[in-house]
């Protein structure tokens, strides 16, 4: 399929002659765009131009009163800054850029915008819905974003989650899967996982399954880094991986096929997932902020996504300046309200037949997490499709619980009674769960402490080089803490000058942003051991930041979470070197933890 140029604004001759120089906002019934127009070069390319929809969650712009050039917009929701002149986001620094529409200047003197249209590959050998039969498509939940689909005779599964924490020990399961989840999964024809997050990659669940069928064909995206960049080092074996290219029907038989396609603003890393089975559409979106760039195929049958928010170390791990708890409360009421007008507005334009919110179900259940459960409230799954209902009550809303079903031929069937299209499970039926085993989880992580690793301080420059970020004008702060980031005796405490990548004893007298972050000691090092993203320390609430001045460093996050070597540090080389260095004593005493009845509470003196 071939792109296609699509004019989505003219100007008359006397509306362009009246654009002033700097930026316009235009507004066209539903559509509202941006024209930039360059006061230094008006003769010469004069026009910049996008649509008003911030990349971010889509967000509109609005002019920045801060702004003395004239030439930045910002974001009504998240406060995401824009310049125009250049296209790209200001706020957060190093970040996107803004998809631009083309201007068209014609010899009478009016001006198009005109917008490239990538192709719409669902509708390569589109084909009519058929006939289906009751209980030959249905979906049955097992916990947060794990969904079994049943289509004919294949069943695949979706980011299956079943047990373990996520990010390290930050994130547990607020649903108990059904009992059988196990042999259910190893049974599967397929499995889709939809990115690297351990909430959808969980290596608790694989190795699992890898024990049982290491030989079940798993499907994930061909995203820059890679679904399972490391699964050498967790040690699963599972034999049976297919990377997609995007946007491919992958034919699993005559009946069923699916294609993956990729996030328009997290495009390295998220995906999401379209299946066809006899023309019937089920479109999951997953996590993705922007799926496929917000080009959706329409009137699909089933829709799932994410609804519950809450997923970032932000704000609820930061402190100081204006991070108090009061402030805090304010921002979280307001970002799940726009989530959930966002998500309805998606929802609205895929306009589906059945719409599940899922991929939402998780709780910070530790009792050293306290704080954040009760700070980090989300959306329920009820508050979003009953204003989904308000503005679409044709569409269907499902509210799943572990172990329902539903079955798409009775929803579709209109002579049918749409409540026996969902079947709840079975009456008594334990559907939340009321413990969760955090020792035997914890203790595993808890092993890095004592590595060998940090008897020598030199870990510090090897990691920090191995990681490869640098030419920033960024100083890090880093302390090891105990459960309730108190410092610790004997962790470390040290700094990291990342413009020239040194590490200095104090911090540099020249004018530098700076990041200070206490990081539990047992995920900390467990990440630099293994070489993990920062995923488990910051989406994982396993640290506290402050920040000055209170900036989102872009670059530096990105980097630590996307972009760091797929392979951990040579660890083994390390330790040879030290050794013959100290003559095979360490220099320093490696701290450890306390005994495990003080775990919870946190660790203190050692």
């Amino acid at each position: 399929m071939e792109q296609k140029s699509v004019e989505v604004l003219r100007l008359t001759p006397r509306e362009t002659d009246g654009l002033r120089p700097g930026i316009n906002l235009v507004c066209r019934e539903a559509d509202s765009f941006v024209i930039y127009k360059d006061p230094k070069n008006p003769d010469d390319d004069p026009y910049k131009a996008c649509r008003n929809i911030c990349k971010h969650q889509g967000g509109k712009f609005v002019q920045d009163v801060e702004d003395p050039g004239c030439s930045v917009l910002r974001c009504t929701k998240h406060g995401w800054k824009l310049d125009c002149s250049t296209m790209k986001y200001v706020n957060p620094p190093d970040s996107f850029s803004q998809e631009r529409l083309v201007p068209e200047l014609d010899e009478d003197g009016s001006l198009a915008l005109v917008e490239l249209i990538p192709p719409e590959p669902w509708k390569v050998d589109a084909r009519a819905p058929q006939d289906i039969q009751p209980g030959e498509v249905q979906l049955t939940f097992f916990a947060h974003a794990c969904m079994e689909l049943k289509v004919g005779d294949k069943t695949m599964f979706f980011d299956p989650w079943l047990t373990g924490p996520a990010f390290a020990r930050g994130w547990w399961l607020i649903h108990e899967p059904p009992a059988d989840w196990l042999d259910k999964l190893s049974r599967a024809d397929l499995i889709y996982i939809s990115h690297v997050h351990s909430d959808h990659l969980s290596y608790p669940t694989l190795t699992l399954l890898a024990e049982k069928n290491p030989d079940i064909p798993i499907y994930v995206g061909d995203t820059a880094m890679p679904v399972f960049c490391k699964l050498k080092q967790s040690g699963v074996r599972l034999n049976r991986i297919h990377v997609c290219n995007f946007g491919v029907w992958q034919e699993i038989n005559e009946d069923l096929r699916f294609m993956i396609l990729m996030d328009g603003v997290h495009p390295d890393m998220d995906t999401c997932i379209l299946v066809d089975y006899k023309g019937h559409l089920i479109l999951n979106t997953v996590d993705c902020t922007q799926p496929n760039g917000m080009r959706l195929p329409k009137n699909v049958d089933v829709m799932m996504s994410d609804f519950a928010g809450g997923a970032s170390g932000f704000p609820m791990a930061f402190s100081g300046g204006r991070y108090t708890d009061e402030w805090k409360a304010k921002f979280i009421a307001t970002e799940r309200k726009k989530l959930l007008y966002y998500k309805t507005q998606v929802v609205r334009d895929v306009n589906p037949k059945v719409y599940c919110p899922f991929a939402g179900y998780f709780v910070e259940a530790h009792p050293a997490d306290k704080y954040i459960r009760d700070t980090n409230t989300k959306n329920s799954a009820e508050q979003l499709n009953a204003l989904i209902n308000r503005y679409s009550d044709h569409i269907v809303p499902w509210t799943p619980k572990p172990g329902a079903t539903l079955d798409l031929a009775l929803v579709l069937d209109d002579t049918v009674d749409r409540s026996l299209a969902i079947v709840d499970p079975p009456p008594g039926t334990k559907i939340y769960k009321d413990s969760w085993d955090f020792d035997s989880y914890i203790d595993k992580i808890n092993e890095s402490i004592e590595s060998e690793v940090f008897a020598y301080p030199d870990w510090i420059p090897v990691y920090y080089r191995w990681a490869g970020f640098r030419d920033y004008n960024l100083v890090l702060r880093m302390i090891e803490t105990d459960d309730d980031f108190h410092p610790i005796e004997g962790g470390y405490d040290f700094l990291v000058d990342f413009s020239d990548l040194s590490f200095p004893q104090q911090r540099p007298s020249r004018e530098h942003a700076y990041l200070e972050i206490k990081n539990r000691i047992g995920v900390h090092r467990q990440t630099v051991l293994k070489g993990l993203f920062w995923d488990d320390l910051y989406i994982g609430f396993n640290n506290r930041i402050s920040r000055n001045p209170d900036t989102f460093h872009f670059r530096f996050w990105n980097h630590m979470q996307i972009l760091l070597p797929e392979q951990p540090p040579d660890w083994s080389s390390f330790l040879h070197e030290q050794r013959m260095m100290h003559d095979g004593k360490p220099a320093r005493a490696v701290w450890k933890p306390s005994k495990k009845s003080d775990s919870i509470a946190g660790c203190t003196v050692c």
